[in-house]
């Protein structure tokens, strides 16, 4: 069960929203009253709002002052729920409301108990909305009979404490538990979007979400730079943070996902394109750059690409020794995968990859030109390990290192 609750400037336009009576509901006819609390024998919209302008003009002005909740039961457990049980529903949510305490991190409480009990409300049944899920939308007045101020602090919170509380009592699936049993294919669907694309592109990624089903939220800051993202599905919010492994779908880090996924797709398209002969490295100007066949003091290196295809190389003994201490198995966690793509760059299989430091897929790319002509080997694998490491990113092992 989800619930929502906000405070709002906006009451009377919120109250017709609820009843049924704004022009942009285009079914009232699938919405009910359910109940009201400490109101006039069943008000129309604007009588609602009447009576709780007269609470609030007998103290002092608050700007926010109408609570607006919402209340969403997954479907298979009202099926069969007449008026009755919508009342107790909303009652059981509403008394699990008021005991809600917010407490910060240093202990102190910042939002006290509310008084849903003793405050004016009207509640209402929804069953007109997409799917005709029904659902309960109330108008809560801000101030208690008594004059004291429901707090808002973190209401967010107390609405869903509340529900997964309710929840928790009658036997339901709570949100956490959707949210757990859906975040796996969530995140499954994210990266079969970024494989399936051909470069990166913030735009074709968002797009390929919505059609997947998604509504994709954008978080701009001041100068309308994109810094953050999350994903809903139904009723669950999914922020980027929380999603992928290492928060490797955050949009700071996708660019360097979409590098990661693809750079063995690279690798075998590069070699694909030459099945009768080996690439000669990439601006190589002489022959002694050819890694292709065996050399004194050189040493044989095997690279897979995907399909299985083996393609074998052979590079000085001593630059394999520095890509074998530069990503050390003992200390690093995907050293196998670095030193791959290392070598790849280093024998000319795989371009220098662009690896782009900015949020937005823009950037510039990394500091690796083509080898240069008076470069040695040593100097230029060095560069080679460090796009690798640019590319995919050095995970420390975990636990004792040697």
């Amino acid at each position: 069960m989800i619930a929502k609750a906000k405070t709002i400037s906006h009451g009377i336009n919120d109250i017709r929203y609820i009843t049924g009576e704004s022009q942009h509901k285009k079914h009232p006819e699938k919405i009910y009253r359910v109940l009201d609390n400490l109101l006039p024998s069943e008000p129309d919209a604007m009588g609602i709002w009447n009576s709780m302008q007269l609470t609030l003009s007998q103290h002092r002005p608050i700007k926010n002052s109408v609570i607006r909740i919402e209340l969403s039961p997954s479907p298979e457990h009202t099926q069969f729920y007449d008026i009755e049980d919508w009342q107790k529903l909303w009652q059981d949510f509403a008394e699990e409301f008021d005991k809600q305490v917010i407490t910060g991190k240093d202990g102190k409480v910042r939002s006290y108990p509310t008084n849903l009990a003793n405050s004016k409300y009207s509640v209402w049944l929804h069953t007109e909305s997409k799917g005709e899920v029904p659902h309960l939308h109330a108008a809560v007045c801000r101030l208690d009979e008594d004059g004291n101020i429901n707090n808002d602090h973190n209401i967010h919170l107390r609405a869903q404490r509340a529900a997964e509380r309710v929840a928790k009592k009658r036997g339901w699936t709570t949100a956490a538990q959707v949210r757990d049993s859906n975040i796996h294919q969530v995140n499954h669907d994210c990266i079969e979007v970024l494989k399936s694309m051909q470069s990166w592109s913030w735009q074709e990624y968002k797009n390929a979400l919505i059609g997947k089903g998604y509504t994709v939220h954008e978080r701009k800051d001041g100068n309308g730079i994109l810094r953050g993202y999350a994903l809903v599905n139904g009723n669950t919010k999914y922020k980027a943070s929380e999603l992928g492994i290492g928060r490797n779908l955050m949009i700071s880090k996708l660019p360097r996902t979409w590098q990661k996924l693809h750079y063995r797709e690279r690798l075998a398209a590069q070699a694909n394109t030459s099945q009768s002969h080996r690439p000669e490295p990439v601006q190589r100007p002489t022959g002694d750059m050819n890694y292709t066949h065996y050399r004194s003091s050189s040493v044989s290196y095997a690279l897979s690409s995907y399909g299985g295809t083996e393609h074998r190389f052979y590079i000085p003994e001593q630059i394999l020794d520095y890509f074998n201490e530069e990503f050390d198995y003992r200390e690093v966690a995907n050293s196998s995968d670095l030193t791959d793509i290392a070598v790849a760059i280093f024998v000319g299989m795989l371009d220098t990859p662009a690896v782009s430091a900015g949020g937005d897929g823009g950037g510039s790319q990394s500091d690796l030109p083509w080898r240069d002509k008076d470069e040695d080997d040593l100097q230029w694998a060095r560069r080679c390990a460090r796009a690798a490491s640019l590319l995919l990113g050095k995970k420390p092992k975990t636990g004792l290192k040697r």
